[in-house]
């Protein structure tokens, strides 16, 4: 499974607006700026995240995006999968009744097993931590 530039951004912006919402309404302009991103491609994403409800919009000059549940709420699951769809690797991970032969498939426990191993992981991250964890290391890409 990749995650594709969606889900990375989808995550940098929650992040981003978890980190810098306690100064108000966070702008997609600030955050492209502060991000290094495309303002255009992080208002498609925005989007998609308004639609899941994690995110909503204040309309007006001091306008923005403010997240729609404490950080402590959103999870990284949540992130992806508003972003990414299903984070299966194979479509019969998540719903074994989609193939007539997964009974009976010697792979399909591989698939059952990454599929939750990354489910295990992205739905115990909260917001809360990645926002921690970007503020303690400064931006820096090693942490």
């Amino acid at each position: 499974m990749k995650i594709s530039t969606k889900g990375r951004y989808g995550l940098r912006i929650m992040t981003d607006i978890a980190i810098h919402e306690k100064e108000g309404c966070v702008s997609i302009k600030d955050i492209a700026t502060r991000e290094n991103l495309s303002e255009k491609y992080l208002e498609q994403i925005i989007t998609t995240l308004s639609k899941a409800g994690l995110v909503r919009s204040v309309r007006g000059a001091r306008g923005g995006y403010l997240l729609s549940k404490s950080t402590k709420e959103i999870s990284v699951e949540e992130i992806l999968i508003a972003t990414e769809g299903s984070l299966a690797p194979v479509a019969c991970a998540e719903d074994n009744e989609c193939c007539e032969n997964y009974c009976d498939c010697v792979t399909s426990f591989i698939w059952t097993k990454i599929y939750d191993a990354i489910i295990g992981v992205v739905s115990n991250i909260s917001l809360e931590e990645l926002a921690e964890r970007s503020e303690k290391c400064g931006g820096c890409k090693s942490c």
